[in-house]
């Protein structure tokens, strides 16, 4: 679990710089500023999780099924809450109104949310 944990967070912060770059020096000649701010903070909060899950696959003593479940919230939340991010700020350049899948934005930060509370509810049980 500890390899796919580390695998994922190396791919995630990879994307993140590059999706980062891409922000800042192809998508302003594309878009508005107000959507490369909006692109940002989708890198931000990947980038942010990408080391989270760092974390969690170096912390001693928990357990593998909380590992599991902290990763799955993770990944469910950097993918819906990120990647919808990037599809918004984008949506000028697409003839797809990516606005009416916006709703996911939050659903996935509320999966971010929950990997943050239940990996500190089960430090405080397991370790």
């Amino acid at each position: 679990m500890k390899k796919t944990i580390f695998v994922t967070a190396s791919v995630f912060g990879l994307l993140a710089v590059m999706l980062g770059a891409f922000g800042a020096h192809g998508l302003e000649k594309m878009v508005n500023t107000d959507a490369v701010a909006t692109f940002e903070t989708g890198v931000r909060y990947q980038m942010y999780h990408a080391f989270f899950l760092f974390v969690v696959g170096l912390l001693p003593g928990l357990s593998k099924k909380t590992r599991q479940i902290v990763y799955t919230l993770v990944v469910i939340g950097i993918v819906l809450f990120s990647f919808s991010i990037y599809l918004l700020a984008l949506n000028d350049i697409t003839t797809f109104d990516f606005r009416t899948i916006g709703i996911i934005t939050p659903i996935g930060g509320v999966f971010l949310l929950m990997s943050w509370g239940y990996l500190g509810y089960r430090v405080f049980k397991e370790i």
